[in-house]
């Protein structure tokens, strides 16, 4: 079994790169290679001896990254409190050529802040022999104190040449009909060749399963401010994964009741590490405590309810987990398409027909996105090229296709395909430039609500900034297809909205403060308005709420600002980089929340004047049945039925995350900000290299 597998490799088949011609190292130079720049590196990670110690306690908490060419394509698990770790981990990694050599470096990990440095080595591929295994031994060194001893990590590796290219390979027997070749068995040879290597790369980044976590409350914890309370919340770590909960103001037995879900990359399991903070303003948030969750002691397809006990810290913390089976995930070459194949496209239609509508709620639909090409894009190198890769996410899925390196007009020709649980989901295409030194350069981003996608049809999307405000340079070519179930979509619409655990926090900008101030006091002139319209309709002597309402924020303000005054003269002692710190965190509380009253008023507005179709049709449907519901049934025991349903709730289930179904709906309707996002933008056809170069030959 291999727990990661990269793949790099120089044939025309999937998930390849830009054919190049490479030598091997002096001692394979005698080994004849069909196809250059085929290697296999099979790499069995042991164990480390007597490794740095980088905690306080005199432990560390190991783990290790391979990189080839400044490209992570390794990374092991955790092992805690140990200086002498086993892994015993597997990797299987397709390099184009010997000469870069695998680099090994070995972090701490310590979750919440940055892992410290434990060391590093060179693994020379070029004074491997081929075809043998070897085990080696590498002594960590620190390049800036080459001097000091860090441990040794052992290794078991062998490397192997690769055959050439899927037209050289010979048919076997069986697929020799008669006495003529036989071209059907020629291709299904190649596409089962291309689907091996399609496995080998989605072994790096696709998932296994999905672990369902919900957060529902902790217990007794420790206090850490000085009124004898605490301002908790929660991290959460799997992997690359990471999710914080929301803050809860002065408690100590906080109730959170958040759902969200990790995905599940190893069939044995894994390990969540999870870490409770207070937060405080102006200065480093308090540690609470920790613990684990080791997924492989947890069964499948069921609900586990888990007390778990803080580490260095007080309290306990209440989850409920559930591991289940993958969903529809998949990456493949543009030959293996499964809505082309007719007996596969009738499965799904099938799936997502009328007859399952109460058949697994949460599988809405089917997502098909084929990423073919892109044209004209940014030079982010020095040399006037780019080595772009594209990024496809859908809400927390995020799937990858391989690097095309040196070209300013890559083609792809990849296709991925989603479960879609939330039909509202906008899908998002980002297109970076890979570089060896550092991060990925953004070159240009797209977003496109599921809704507004006419399938099978191939398009030019010109791409956008990060904030999705302008257009950039370059267009991407796109086909996507989408199946769902109406009335299943229409059932998920009235629920929570799944949140992105991936997303970047909100920072400070006087720019977004002022928009959203603008933004909020046109929906409270709008509300003003209506306000006296209705008041002078009935003739109302009370001034209207919403005025009023408006005249007693105003007033909370100035007694805001008279509050700030004071504790401006009580902290006076206190550091000016805390007061700095804490104008700074009000500054960004303030703009978010002018941000969801703006964006509160757009989605009303946006609900009638049909912006989303789907959403505003729902809505006359449902007032519909309400209206139909009240002419046969007396309004006060339909009253009494959602009294008596809504206290019972927490009867019934304990553990249900509360909601409103209203502010569910209109979550899912977008504000002007997002309608701006979403807008395509038309492509100028004199961008195109196709049309300069007809340009150039008129």
């Amino acid at each position: 079994m291999l727990d990661s597998c990269k793949v790099k490799s120089a044939c025309n088949l999937p998930f390849t790169y830009n054919k190049k011609i490479h030598t091997a190292g002096t001692s394979n130079a005698d080994v004849p290679l069909a196809d250059p720049g085929m290697y296999q590196l099979d790499i069995t990670l042991r164990r480390g001896q007597s490794l740095a110690a980088r905690d306080r306690g005199g432990t560390s908490d190991p783990y290790v990254k391979f990189k080839i060419g400044g490209k992570e394509v390794f990374r092991s698990k955790i092992i805690h409190k140990n200086l002498n770790p086993v892994w015993e981990e597997k990797a299987c990694i397709l390099v184009d050529h010997l000469r870069e050599p695998l680099y090994i470096k070995v972090f701490d990990y310590d979750f919440g802040l940055q892992d410290d440095f434990m060391g590093s080595a060179f693994l020379d591929l070029t004074q491997l022999e081929l075809k043998r295994p070897m085990d080696v031994t590498l002594s960590l060194k620190d390049p800036h104190y080459p001097d000091h001893d860090l441990g040794i990590i052992l290794l078991s590796v062998i490397l192997t040449p690769k055959e050439g290219e899927p037209r050289d390979v010979e048919l076997s027997e069986n697929e020799v009909v008669g006495s003529y070749f036989s071209v059907k068995s020629f291709f299904w040879r190649f596409q089962t060749q291309s689907l091996h290597l399609s496995d080998l790369h989605r072994k790096s980044h696709l998932w296994r399963g999905i672990v369902s976590i919900t957060l529902i409350e902790g217990r007794s914890l420790k206090a850490m401010d000085s009124n004898g309370l605490s301002d908790p919340y929660v991290k959460f770590r799997l992997g690359h994964q990471k999710y914080k909960s929301k803050i809860m103001p002065k408690t100590l037995n906080p109730q959170w009741r958040e759902q969200f879900d990790f995905h599940l990359y190893e069939e044995r399991g894994g390990v969540i590490d999870i870490t409770a903070w207070d937060k405080d303003a102006g200065k480093r948030d308090d540690f609470i405590g920790r613990c684990q969750i080791d997924l492989s002691a947890l069964s499948r397809e069921q609900t586990h309810k888990l007390e778990l006990q803080l580490e260095e810290g007080e309290g306990h913390l209440v989850l409920l987990v559930t591991l289940t089976a993958s969903a529809t995930v998949s990456i493949s070459d543009l030959s293996v398409n499964s809505l082309e194949d007719q007996k596969e496209r009738e499965e799904i239609l099938k799936r997502y027909g009328p007859l399952r509508i109460f058949h697994n709620l949460k599988d809405v639909g089917f997502l098909q996105v084929k990423v073919i090409r892109a044209e004209g894009l940014m030079a982010a190198d020095v040399t006037g090229k780019s080595d772009p890769f594209c990024v496809v996410e859908l809400n927390n899925d995020r799937l990858l296709t391989h690097t095309v390196y040196k070209n300013l007009n890559p083609e792809w020709n990849k296709v991925f395909t989603f479960n879609i649980k939330d039909i509202h989901s906008v899908l998002e295409v980002t297109v970076y430039d890979e570089d060896r030194d550092r991060s990925a350069d953004f070159l240009g981003k797209v977003a496109i609500p599921l809704l507004s996608i006419q399938n099978g049809e191939q398009k030019a999307y010109v791409l956008k900034n990060k904030q999705l405000t302008g257009p950039t340079k370059g267009v991407i070519y796109l086909e996507i297809d989408v199946i769902f179930n109406a009335v299943k979509a229409s059932l998920r619409t009235l629920i929570p909205k799944e949140q992105k655990y991936i997303e970047e926090e909100n920072r400070l900008s006087k720019q977004l403060l002022l928009r959203n101030f603008i933004r909020m006091k046109r929906c409270v002139m709008v509300l003003i308005n209506a306000a006296y319209y209705v008041n002078s309709c009935f003739d109302w002597d009370s001034p209207p709420r919403s005025l009023a309402a408006f005249v007693v924020v105003e007033d909370m303000l100035e007694d805001e600002e008279e509050e700030d005054d004071k504790d401006d003269k009580d902290s006076e002692k206190k550091g000016f980089i805390n007061k700095i710190y804490a104008i700074q965190e009000v500054c960004v509380s303030v703009q978010n929340i002018l941000d969801e009253v703006a964006s509160f008023g757009e989605r009303i507005k946006n609900t009638f004047n049909w912006t989303v179709p789907f959403l505003s049709w729902l809505a006359i449907v449902a007032l519909c049945v309400f209206t139909v519901i009240l002419y046969f049934i007396p309004l006060r025991y339909i009253v009494l039925v959602w009294g008596i349903n809504k206290f019972t709730k927490k009867l019934r289930s304990p553990y249900a995350i509360d909601n409103n179904e209203l502010l569910d709906f209109l979550s899912r309707v977008p504000s002007d900000v997002q309608v701006v996002q979403y807008q395509e933008l038309k492509p100028d056809p004199s961008h195109s290299p196709c049309k300069r170069k007809k340009n150039n030959l008129g």
